[in-house]
């Protein structure tokens, strides 16, 4: 039961379908009400989450699914990422500090942001591994401006 609007996407668990998956939802989410100014934010953050699943968790072993349910209110959005791959290192969700850059442009790392950004751009994040599946739910909060202004656009 949703008292918000729901919406459910299962794909693949592979760069093209996650791809695809990730445009779907978030024109989808736009078109129910998530605040313009959000919308980058929840993009890149799911795409983050989503890629991290099709590149790590589903890597060594045969791709399955994955699922992702979001529940878009008024002043919040959760959302659950779910797959049965394998599980987070340590079973838990990673600091998110970012890789070091190095000092000079050689140096550069091509990756080790995205839990980074992830946490910079979500509420809250939490991680259960249950039954042989991931569980990855991400809160995006925007509460309602005080009275007399405009939520920004």
């Amino acid at each position: 039961m949703c008292d918000g609007k729901c919406l459910d996407l299962s794909f693949a668990a592979t760069e093209a379908e996650a791809s695809a998956g990730i445009a779907q939802l978030s024109r989808c989410l736009e078109v129910h009400g998530l605040p313009a100014h959000k919308a980058g934010d929840v993009k890149i953050a799911l795409a983050e989450a989503i890629n991290n699943v099709v590149e790590h968790a589903y890597a060594d072993i045969t791709p399955a699914k994955v699922k992702v349910r979001c529940r878009l209110h008024q002043n919040w959005l959760d959302i659950l990422i779910s797959d049965t791959g394998n599980p987070l290192p340590g079973f838990r969700v990673p600091d998110g500090v970012p890789a070091p850059l190095g000092s000079s442009i050689d140096e550069l790392p091509e990756g080790g942001f995205g839990w980074f950004l992830i946490h910079e751009l979500t509420s809250d994040i939490r991680y259960e591994r249950c039954d042989g599946c991931n569980r990855l739910s991400l809160r995006f909060e925007f509460p309602r401006p005080p009275c007399g202004q405009k939520r920004p656009q």
